[in-house]
């Protein structure tokens, strides 16, 4: 039998949406296209990077003290721009900015909180390695006056989520997101400017042969997370077991995601508290694991579990497939 026509990601999105709320107004379908958009912006500026004066840093550094590079400014410029004109977006928070953005024309009727991470692992630009963004999309209560602080709508528990995905730019341009109904991946087509429908319902393997973690750390982790790699390599799992690590979690986390096994960023002795960011990257990353079958954690309580304090606001994350995830918790319990 032939196979039909390919599915577009806005028609997936309108087909789910048709089957799952039938009466909705059509508002969260447009605000993923505005992501799906910025996507489209920022891969093809991240194929030129090479050729145009776009490589490099852009001077200064951000919240987190990080070298801002100059593709994150384009790539964020590009998110507040595609998401700011959607028309339902009230607030947006992203891991350049120091403070929330609110939309000045949408702050009292829009419906939507956006947090992202424009370009993370665009450190990694400068060598080709992949890159991507990471985003998480919120509901919020409609606010009449105006003038309720928009720190209250982003600082919300990651069950709250709405939405939550990332784009990888590596050998394809690949969206990888999910509404709390199962996972999903669309490819970019650039003979037509589409995001094709490639990866359905994706599922988490229970078990994989691949662990990614900075091993340079390893003396500076807990005692539970050394004696976790040990068994790994030694195979006392049942299987044998490869190191792989990109330092780009999207490129990190996306194999883990396909292949199984699990991704480890524990916290050491100069990131007690954990070096990525609850909001920008553990939250959607998280709320993906989940839907696709798997666990993620901060070594103490599921990641989707943690009231966010504060923006930036960094924690531990440990995810990956149930086996895995379940043979390195029982080592953290003790």
């Amino acid at each position: 039998m032939a196979a039909g026509p390919p599915l577009t990601i806005q028609q997936h999105i309108l087909e789910e949406q048709r089957r799952l709320t039938p009466h909705a107004s059509g508002d969260f379908s447009w605000l993923l296209s505005g992501i799906t958009l910025a996507a489209k912006i920022i891969a093809d500026q991240v194929r030129r990077a090479g050729l145009a004066d776009i490589l490099g840093e852009a001077g200064g550094r951000n919240v987190q003290g990080e070298a801002v590079q100059k593709l994150d400014v384009l790539a964020n410029k590009v998110l507040l721009h595609c998401l700011g004109r959607r028309g339902n977006v009230a607030v947006m928070a992203s891991e350049e900015d120091d403070e929330p953005i609110v939309v000045a024309r949408d702050r009292q009727y829009g419906t939507y909180v956006v947090v992202f991470d424009p370009l993370d692992g665009s450190s990694n630009i400068d060598v080709n390695v992949s890159v991507g963004t990471i985003f998480s999309i919120l509901r919020r209560e409609i606010d009449p006056t105006g003038q309720r602080d928009p720190m209250i709508d982003v600082l919300q528990c990651g069950r709250l989520q709405r939405a939550a995905g990332y784009v990888v730019y590596g050998s394809s341009t690949m969206i990888v997101y999910t509404t709390g109904h199962g996972v999903h991946g669309f490819t970019l087509d650039p003979s037509i400017g589409a995001f094709i429908l490639s990866h359905e319902n994706i599922k988490m393997p229970p078990h994989g042969t691949i662990y990614s973690v900075n091993e340079a750390n390893a003396d500076s982790f807990a005692e539970p997370y050394r004696r976790f790699l040990a068994e790994l390599r030694a195979g006392q799992l049942g299987r044998t077991y490869s190191s792989r690590y990109i330092g780009s979690l999207v490129a990190d986390f996306h194999r883990t995601l396909l292949k199984g096994g699990v991704f480890l960023y524990p916290p050491t002795r100069q990131y007690p508290q954990g070096k990525l960011r609850l909001l920008y990257e553990a939250n959607p990353i998280a709320f993906l694991a989940e839907q696709a079958g798997g666990a993620a954690t901060d070594g103490r309580q599921p990641i989707l579990d943690i009231k966010p304090e504060s923006l930036h606001q960094r924690t531990p994350l440990l995810v990956g497939s149930r086996e895995e995830m379940d043979r390195l918790m029982t080592l953290l319990r003790g």
